[in-house]
């Protein structure tokens, strides 16, 4: 583990290698799972507010769910999560022509339709952050759907926390991840 101000990393962030290959998994993280994406307290209203811009792209489905029980729900560990689709899609999932899934509010982000690209949690994934009292905990979450972003990493050599340098800025900060290089450069110096 290694410990910038009140977080707390899993060594995996920095000695895993992961790149995304969505050809291959087919955006299984939004569909695959127990729950929807955990949410932090200000992304319920960005998800309220998105809603409309993203409306049209959502399946029928999930319009209907979101209808009865809103964008979110509370789930079994007591957690706000995006809401789901028969226990499965995310109700902000959309497909493209290859059959491939897709966040429709990063969608709509890269076009230019909202400022708020997705929750942080979907950003962050396969980096799951677990909050307790005085401390966060990052851990990589491994899961079988993502073997093929293993591979790919390790061909490219692209260590986790390097692929996910975006949203670990987004969440934390570039004085955080700044000191996140550092400190996998001092750990990989002393087990090269």
């Amino acid at each position: 583990m290694l410990q910038i101000g009140d977080t707390l990393i899993s060594l995996d962030i920095i000695e895993r290698q992961f790149i995304c290959d969505l050809s291959l998994c087919k955006g299984a993280c939004c569909i695959e799972g127990d729950s929807g994406a955990p949410l932090e307290k200000h992304e319920l209203a960005e998800l309220q507010k998105v809603l409309p811009l993203v409306w049209d792209d959502l399946s029928p489905e999930a319009q209907e769910l979101i209808n009865k029980q809103g964008v979110a729900y509370i789930d079994s560990d007591g957690d706000v999560v995006t809401s789901i689709i028969n226990g499965k899609d995310c109700v902000f999932t959309c497909y493209d022509e290859k059959g491939i899934c897709k966040c429709a509010i990063e969608k709509a982000y890269r076009e230019g339709r909202t400022k708020f690209m997705k929750p942080v949690s979907c950003h962050l994934y396969p980096i799951r952050v677990t909050k307790y009292a005085t401390f966060s905990a990052l851990n990589y979450n491994r899961w079988k759907i993502c073997k093929a972003a293993e591979i790919l990493g390790q061909k490219e050599k692209l260590p986790l926390y390097k692929f996910l340098k975006d949203p670990l800025v987004r969440k934390y900060g570039e004085a955080w991840y700044e000191e996140l290089e550092l400190c996998a450069s001092e750990w990989e110096k002393g087990n090269g």
